[in-house]
């Protein structure tokens, strides 16, 4: 019998091993980045809400914000109006990591660039 019988079991089942751990890797990376996506999205969406209702007030503009954050199924962490300019941060539950992920965003007015030169 030859010394090496049964050795490309052995290769087939590290081979496996390593697709079955580069698999589990990208899944978790996709994960996570779609995680992380979603709370921008929400963010984004909650800054905008506030902005847009900036005029009626921190309250009524913030309660907006909290709205269209719980719609994209995010929770809002922080809301502050500066005048019209809204600053949200809301925080989604990761379904891979053990903290959840936290966005922030700004919005408000566009404010005229003067031209070069």
């Amino acid at each position: 019998m030859r010394a090496d019988t049964g050795s490309a079991t052995v290769w087939w089942v590290a081979l496996c091993a390593l697709l079955w751990f580069l698999t589990l890797a990208v899944l978790m990376a996709a994960s996570v980045r779609f995680d992380r996506d979603r709370a921008t999205t929400a963010a984004d969406l909650a800054a905008l809400a506030a902005a847009a209702r900036a005029a009626q007030g921190t309250d009524h503009a913030c309660e907006r914000a909290r709205a269209i954050a719980e719609a994209n199924r995010a929770a809002l962490r922080t809301c502050v109006l500066d005048g019209p300019v809204a600053e949200v941060s809301v925080s989604v539950p990761s379904s891979v990591l053990d903290r959840p992920i936290i966005a922030r965003a700004r919005a408000g007015p566009a404010h005229a660039v003067p031209p070069p030169g």
